[in-house]
C-alpha cells in the first residue's frame, strides 16, 4: 500500500549501518543482520510506500548514546530526515547544540532496558531542562503503567512529549488499566504526541492486531489526529517473527478511513510538531 499525498511522514524509524559505523554499545541487544537498515535501503522503503520524509529515532540496540550513524544519514537527506538522539547525563550543552544542528529535534528516554539514561533524580531533571532549552520534546518509552512515574516530572519541567508505540498497554487488562488512563488524561490535555506505532510490541494476536483497535480508538479521541503521528518502526528490531513495512503500513487505512484524517496523521500533525517542510524529497 502506498498514499499519494504530496508529503507524507514515518515518524518512528532507525538506521544501523554496521559497516559504516559498528556498534558501540556492547551492553545493549546487538542487532542481527537481518534486523539493520541503511539510510540507502530506508530511502527505498520509504519511496516504495510513498512516504517523503521519516523521523529517524537513534536505537538503543546497537548504538545507545552514540549518534552519529543516524546524524549522518541526516546530512545526506537533503531536509527529508529528522531525528530524535538518546542523550547521557554528561552530555554538555555543546554535545546537545552540535545534535541540534544536525537536526535532532528530541531526545528518547528508554525505560525498558538496562543501562539506558535514567530519568530518576535530579540529574533526570536537569537533562530534561537542558532538552528543553534546546527546544526539543521528551519521546518516552515505557509498557503498561511505567507513565504514572515518569508524569510528575515530565509535567514538572513542562516540555513537550512525544509517547512512542501508543504506550504499550496491557491488552489483557484493558481500558481502564492505570497507565493507559494516565496516557489518556495526558492526551486530553493537549500539548503531547502519541506515535499510532509498534502495535505488534505490545499485541497478544497475529497480524492485523484485533485486539489493540479499542486502545488505538482510544488514544484518537483523547489526543485528537492533530496530536498523533504515525511510525512504522523500521527496521524492526528485536521481533520474533518476519515483519514488512506493507503490512505495517495497511494498519493505518484500517484504522483511519477517511483520507483526510490519513493526511493529518502522515504529514499535518508530524509537520507542525517535528518541524518538517514540503522540500526534500531527495536523498543522495
Amino acid at each position: 500500500m502506498t498514499f499519494d499525498a504530496r508529503c507524507a511522514v514515518d515518524s518512528h524509524v532507525h538506521v544501523l549501518d554496521s559497516r559504516r559505523f559498528p556498534f558501540t554499545n556492547p551492553d545493549g541487544y546487538k542487532p542481527q543482520a537481518n534486523e539493520c537498515g541503511t539510510p540507502e535501503e530506508l530511502r527505498v522503503v520509504l519511496d516504495a510506500h510513498g512516504m517523503t520524509h521519516a523521523l529517524l529515532v537513534n536505537p538503543f540496540a546497537g548504538y545507545a548514546t552514540d549518534n552519529r550513524c543516524m546524524l549522518d544519514a541526516i546530512a545526506r537527506s537533503h531536509g527529508r530526515y529528522k531525528g530524535v538522539a538518546l542523550v547521557g547525563h554528561d552530555d554538555d550543552d555543546r554535545v546537545l547544540q552540535g545534535l541540534s544542528d544536525g537536526g535532532v529535534v528530541g531526545a528518547r528516554f528508554n525505560t525498558l532496558f538496562a543501562g539506558a539514561t535514567s530519568l530518576k533524580g535530579a540529574a533526570g531533571e536537569r537533562l530534561l531542562r537542558r532538552v528543553k532549552d534546546q527546544g526539543w520534546f521528551a519521546q518516552v518509552y515505557y509498557q503498561g503503567d511505567g507513565l504514572i512515574e515518569l508524569l510528575p516530572l515530565l509535567q514538572t519541567v513542562g516540555l513537550p512529549v512525544v509517547v512512542d508505540h501508543c504506550g504499550c498497554p496491557d491488552p489483557e487488562r484493558g481500558l481502564a488499566q492505570p497507565g493507559f488512563q494516565a496516557l489518556l488524561e495526558l492526551g486530553r490535555s493537549g500539548g503531547s504526541v502519541i506515535k499510532l506505532s509498534g502495535v505488534f510490541r505490545y499485541s497478544r494476536q497475529d497480524w492485523p492486531y484485533r485486539d489493540t483497535e479499542p486502545y488505538i480508538a482510544a488514544l484518537i479521541e483523547a489526543f485528537t489526529l492533530e496530536h498523533c503521528v504515525w511510525g512504522s518502526d523500521w527496521p524492526f528490531v528485536r521481533v520474533p517473527k518476519r515483519m514488512d513495512y506493507g503490512p505495517v503500513l495497511a494498519l493505518l487505512a484500517h484504522w483511519l478511513p477517511d483520507e483526510r484524517e490519513r493526511r493529518t496523521v502522515l504529514w499535518d500533525a508530524p509537520a507542525r510538531w517535528f518541524g518538517f517542510k514540503e522540500s526534500g524529497h531527495e536523498v543522495a
